[in-house]
């Protein structure tokens, strides 16, 4: 059983990141199942990273992003391509960091209790597979820290992961 929250209380972003790196390759050893996989990345950091209110995957299908597994409300099941935060890093291939998501033009609503967001890109062999998207209630809660801890930890998602 995995107690990363109990262990990186109050511990430094790259300490948290790394040990989350070590419990998700364990996780994901020997399995390649995406739905397996990105439920068990989804609630690893849900539990793990402090602060947040959402984390969860959205799925490239047929030119537009569908709700895949996550943790927290419910949440819209469907995003085109460029719309809202999701559509927009999906679109534009890059991680996205938004301070507070009111200031977003287009940002799509789906929890009332987000101020802040960042959406990682999953690609894999050139190809958008989806996005993995975290929520917080709290305004500049992610900095470029997160971001890389969380392109590391999507990096060895997509290495691990059949699509």
């Amino acid at each position: 059983m995995f107690t990363s929250q109990s262990l990186n209380e109050g511990a430094p972003k790259s300490e948290l990141y790394a040990n989350l790196l070590l419990q998700l390759r364990s996780l994901v050893a020997g399995e390649r199942d995406l739905i397996a996989n990105a439920a068990n990345l989804s609630s690893l950091l849900f539990h793990s990273v402090p602060d947040l209110n959402w984390a969860g995957f959205y799925i490239h299908k047929n030119d537009e992003l569908v709700l895949g597994p996550f943790q927290g409300q419910p949440a819209c099941v469907r995003i085109a391509l460029g719309k809202g935060v999701c559509g927009t890093a999906a679109q534009r291939r890059q991680t996205i960091i938004v301070d507070n998501v009111h200031d977003f033009p287009g940002h799509i609503a789906c929890d009332s209790a987000s101020n802040s967001e960042i959406v990682v890109p999953i690609i894999k062999d050139g190809h958008l597979i989806g996005v993995l998207d975290l929520d917080s209630p709290t305004v500049a809660r992610f900095d470029e820290e997160d971001a890389r801890g969380l392109n590391d930890l999507v990096d060895v998602f997509a290495e691990s992961t059949s699509f």
